[in-house]
């Protein structure tokens, strides 16, 4: 159960801001969205966290918020805005790929063929869901929003590669909430100086869909995630992760009416391969 709803939170997560933003800014959305879900991160970590060593490792924090909040969430929420939610989510899970390529260049992790493959055909996948926007399958900033995904992967990898170097030093807990609220509060900063909060507009379906994005999306997703690390079933969660942008394309295109594609259909199946042979061959 813990694995399906994860998925299905993660998954369903892309859709909830896709709605958020026909109501609101990127910036504005993607800042209240981080600073909710980590103030609620931050109250889990007062009780079970431990100290965060903040005047000793206050590096380490600054670059994970850096990575993990403002990269990732940031140019996650200003892709949604230029494509389709699951299309976005085809794009921003290249993470688990990159994280393969990563850790074998900068933490000596093996590369074994199989890995090599999925990285491949992850590749192959971004250029296929990408190449839609040349071919007029999607609408025109295609390419853009294929950059942005794209960046944003890359921060969250950079993120990931860079919290299981200093993983001895921070606490876990601490490590998610500082980054989320810290930099959620950039975010809203930055959201105020190039946008205007009178765009907006305060409908239920906003109010909705931030509440859920930021609770259930992030909050309760990584609450999930962190339980299952404890529990050891990390490996089992990333051999399954594959399916959180097949769910991400199933619910933008059955209560969103997002368009199926051949290019990001195509592109959708290279890139799950890819995790799936990337991912199963750490889980082995």
């Amino acid at each position: 159960m813990a694995f399906v709803l994860l998925v299905v939170f993660w998954g369903s997560a892309y859709s909830a801001v896709e709605v958020g933003l026909r109501h609101a800014p990127p910036l504005l959305f993607a800042g209240a969205r981080s600073v909710i879900g980590g103030l609620v991160m931050v109250l889990v970590a007062f009780v079970w966290g431990g100290s965060p060593n903040l005047r000793r490792e206050w590096l380490a924090y600054a670059l994970l918020v850096a990575l993990n909040a403002i990269l990732f969430f940031g140019l996650q929420t200003l892709t949604i805005a230029y494509l389709p939610s699951g299309s976005a989510a085809v794009l921003i899970y290249l993470q688990p790929i990159l994280v393969g390529l990563l850790a074998w260049l900068f933490l000596n992790e093996p590369l074994p063929p199989r890995k090599a493959v999925g990285l491949l055909l992850g590749f192959l996948g971004i250029a296929a869901v990408s190449a839609g926007g040349f071919f007029g399958e999607t609408p025109p900033g295609t390419s853009l929003g294929a950059a942005l995904g794209v960046s944003s992967a890359i921060g969250w990898a950079l993120g990931t590669v860079y919290f299981k170097r200093a993983q001895e030093r921070v606490s876990t807990l601490w490590a998610v909430a500082i980054p989320f609220f810290s930099g959620g509060l950039v975010m809203t900063a930055l959201g105020l100086f190039v946008e205007s909060p009178a765009d907006v507009r305060w409908t239920g379906s906003f109010i909705a869909s931030l509440l859920y994005v930021s609770v259930v999306g992030t909050s309760l997703a990584w609450l999930l995630w962190l339980g299952l690390v404890r529990a050891g079933e990390a490996s089992r969660v990333s051999a399954y992760v594959f399916f959180v942008p097949l769910v991400a394309i199933l619910i933008g295109s059955l209560f969103l009416g997002e368009p199926l594609s051949p290019s990001l259909l195509v592109g959708t199946a290279l890139v799950v391969s890819g995790i799936y042979l990337v991912n199963k061959q750490s889980a082995k």
